[in-house]
């Protein structure tokens, strides 16, 4: 249990559910009007920490730098949505909403904490937000207001991806051939023929033969690397505006007033 000592070292520190899933940051801490006691966790939850959840937080464990309780993060984020007043006040029927979602026994939980010599969780008029930690009572104000601390956080929007296949077209490539034709040579007997023309016999019968070639277009494949292609990503900056409500306190001050920096006055005045 984390007590009202500890209180500060909660403040602005991330909160973990059961399964290790960071929930957000505490931002406030919310005490028990009755006994004073701290009660429930405020968490800054959603894109950007625009959304507060509660969480209960008598099993809430400080544990080095963050606290952890024993609720998963689903649990949490479907906590019901409380719509604490302009005074930080949270009313019984909305801690009796956080109990019931919760599992928490409240009639329990509030005859233990109202037994005589008993301590423990007193649930009489409602929870009060503890707004400024470690301050003394003196006779000044705190005026606080909410300021928007934006960012971005990278979503998947899409992939892109490379898919190599094989397709089949026709190639047309015209290749010079040759070939090879019989001819018939005619030349007459002449003194300088003569003794070859009469080498052989007077009359007989014979063959001369000879083969004929031609060219004929061969194809062979040979499969070589053409390109290198690969996926990249390029960074395009953007702009995106966005709006959220802020709540600012106001100071009023009534009767005759005396202000050192605007001057007199006496009346109403707002700060």
């Amino acid at each position: 249990m984390i007590t009202q000592e500890q209180i500060p070292l909660v403040i602005n520190h991330p909160l973990y559910a059961t399964d290790g899933d960071k929930i957000g940051d505490v931002k406030h801490v919310f005490l028990d009007d009755a006994t004073g006691q701290p009660e429930w966790l405020c968490v800054k939850t959603g894109l950007f920490g625009l959304n507060e959840t509660f969480v209960p937080i008598r099993d809430a464990s400080l544990v080095q730098d963050h606290v952890e309780v024993p609720y998963d993060k689903a649990t949490i984020k479907d906590a019901p949505n409380v719509d604490v007043d302009s005074r930080g006040h949270l009313s019984a029927e909305e801690e009796r909403e956080l109990y019931r979602y919760y599992n928490i026994d409240w009639e329990s939980s509030w005859q233990q904490a109202n037994q005589p010599g008993e301590t423990g969780w007193a649930h009489a008029g409602g929870l009060q937000e503890r707004e400024r930690l470690g301050r003394s009572t003196d006779d000044a104000m705190t005026r606080s207001e909410e300021q928007l601390h934006v960012g971005s956080e990278s979503h998947p929007t899409g992939k892109a991806r490379l898919r190599k296949y094989i397709v089949t077209e026709e190639q047309q490539i015209t290749v010079p051939t040759s070939h090879e034709r019989a001819r018939i040579e005619r030349e007459p007997v002449t003194a300088a023929n003569v003794d070859e023309a009469l080498s052989g016999p007077e009359l007989s019968e014979d063959e001369h033969e000879i083969t004929l070639y031609e060219e004929r277009p061969v194809v062979a494949k040979e499969t070589v690397p053409v390109e290198r292609v690969r996926l990249t990503k390029e960074q395009i900056a953007d702009e995106e505006a966005i709006s959220e409500q802020v709540r600012k306190e106001r100071i009023e001050a009534e009767g005759d007033i005396d202000e050192t920096d605007r001057g007199r006055g006496s009346g109403r005045g707002s700060l």
